[in-house]
């Protein structure tokens, strides 16, 4: 009979207690998530033993370490807590749910906190810290360890047990899973809910696995005529550019003067289709890079440098390496953010140039301004018996914008009349796209006297962060603007019609736009 009223008393604490009343508040806690999931009764039954087998997961392992149920319990729902807040505004700011794959970024924040704290917010993040620490603290002096109640063997049965019924609804939920993965975030996160969405993005991503084709480009570049120089080519990925004037009236057309310039001069220009908003700058780049599509990569699309460092790929670097090209990449950034200064010899390039070859006094804001990034790529361009490739990512309009303030100047500069409300951000923001267009003139120019020649591709990685100003505007299109310029058609209009195209379609046009101007140099020489 003792032994019952211990058993009882002990079930009771660790079970009926904690367990019970946090997988309550675990399903009450996702009302709280942006966008909101289906009601948890209304999922299917993998997903809700997927939830309640990951949250008994956590407290058993909760339990292990520390022996206090009702503790077990707080910490659990406050992890939960913090990835509802983090899902909340990573959507508030890039219209897209916390993926399986954005678990990196916690540490990634922790190296580069600019990057990240300021969207999550500073003082969040601090108060969210001390708050940790103090139940941590009142927890572990409050309660009562399990031990004190019941032997070492019962507590170890009790915890074994949970862990084996943890793991088992954790099967089942995996085993009766009929959830399809739409790769469409937004869709698989309001049918599926937080918890069941990350484990089968989880799941998709291990078993997924991408083939590596043939490279299709190989056969363009065969086209090549052999010419004895080749231009230079610069291709620059242009941090959060896109023609705001598309879609804002507001500004002023001359904030894009000299970008209007060059695409009345250019063979290819339009808008462009990519797979990021507000961030996410790798499914852009590695798109461009590879000629793959989001499609083609399947559950990779999110990271694709995770699958590339792993899997190797066949970029336009390569491509224009087989053409004698020398390869150089350029981006003021530290080398190791995304595994760049790993990945990028693998990638095809002879040379990474990162931001240990900038300094201080060349930043405009917070990062290295576009026009320093400029004069360094001509400097690149200048006296080399080689053809040179340079890709180019820039950083000087890298958000947070709101980190940064408008003058009065810039306030009435960049508008058609004066700043509308809410839009400080985007004074911000065009006093850098500014800076972007300066450095286009700058590389034009360069690339227009060049006795090689050379050839000039442009194009935006995404729509920037400025939730402000789209309350107040509107949301924009999430396109992003391109072109593609050669010298010998700086002094001629362009007539090409504008196309809108995919970001994989633009390194395809820019070798098949090389195999025209080599089949005319080679014409001009005869």
């Amino acid at each position: 009979m003792v032994v019952d009223l211990q058993f009882m008393s002990v079930l009771a604490s660790v079970i009926v207690g904690p367990v019970v009343v946090g997988i309550c508040l675990s399903f009450a806690m996702e009302w709280m998530l942006t966008p909101r999931a289906t009601v948890f009764y209304r999922r299917s039954i993998s997903a809700i033993s997927l939830h309640v087998g990951s949250w008994l997961l956590l407290f058993c392992l909760e339990m292990m370490l520390f022996r206090r149920p009702w503790f077990a319990m707080g910490n659990v729902l406050a992890i939960q807590l913090l990835l509802v807040l983090v899902n909340n505004a990573k959507y508030h700011a890039m219209r897209e749910p916390f993926l399986v794959h954005d678990f990196e970024y916690f540490t990634d924040a922790i190296k580069h906190p600019r990057l990240y704290l300021p969207f999550f917010g500073v003082f969040k993040t601090i108060l969210a810290l001390c708050v940790f620490l103090g139940v941590l603290a009142a927890g572990i002096a409050l309660e009562p360890s399990v031990l004190g109640v019941a032997s070492g063997t019962f507590w170890l049965g009790a915890w074994l047990s949970g862990l084996l019924v943890s793991v088992m609804l954790l099967w089942i939920g995996l085993r009766l899973n009929r959830l399809p993965v739409t790769l469409n975030p937004s869709v698989d996160f309001l049918a599926m809910g937080q918890v069941t969405f990350l484990w089968l993005y989880a799941v998709a991503h291990f078993k997924h696995q991408v083939s590596t084709p043939e490279c299709a480009w190989a056969e363009v570049v065969s086209n090549i005529a052999a010419v004895d120089s080749l231009p230079d080519i610069v291709a620059v990925q242009s941090e959060s550019f896109f023609d705001a004037r598309q879609d804002y009236n507001v500004i002023d057309k001359e904030v894009l003067s000299g970008f209007d310039r060059i695409c009345s001069e250019s063979v290819n220009t339009g808008r462009l289709s990519v797979p990021a908003w507000g961030a996410n700058t790798i499914r852009t780049e590695s798109a461009f890079l590879t000629g793959r599509s989001a499609d083609d990569l399947g559950i990779h699309q999110f990271s694709p440098y995770r699958h590339f460092i792993k899997h190797r790929q066949v970029t336009i670097a390569h491509q224009l390496k087989s053409l004698g090209y020398k390869t150089v990449c350029v981006h003021p950034y530290p080398a190791s953010f995304y595994m760049r200064e790993k990945l990028y010899p693998e990638l095809g390039f002879d040379h990474f140039v990162d931001i240990s070859d900038f300094n201080e006094s060349q930043k405009v804001g917070q990062y290295i301004g576009d026009m320093a990034v400029a004069n360094y790529v001509k400097s690149l361009l200048r006296g080399d018996e080689q053809p040179v490739f340079v890709f180019v990512i820039t950083m000087e309009n890298h958000g947070p914008l709101h980190l940064e303030k408008a003058n009065e100047a810039d306030k009435e500069a960049f508008y058609k009349e004066h700043q509308p409300e809410n839009c400080e951000d985007l004074t911000v923001y065009l006093r850098h796209i500014r800076q972007a267009d300066r450095m286009i003139d700058a590389l034009r120019d360069h690339l227009a006297v060049s006795p090689r020649g050379g050839m000039l591709c442009w194009y935006g990685d995404h729509v920037p962060i400025m939730p402000k100003v789209y309350k107040q505007l509107g949301l924009p299109s999430g396109l992003t603007d391109y072109f593609i310029w050669h010298s010998a058609t700086s002094d001629t209009t362009c007539q090409s019609p504008t196309m809108q195209k995919d970001i994989s379609e633009l390194a395809p046009m820019l070798l098949t736009q090389l195999v025209v101007c080599s089949a005319n140099g080679k014409s001009d020489k005869s």
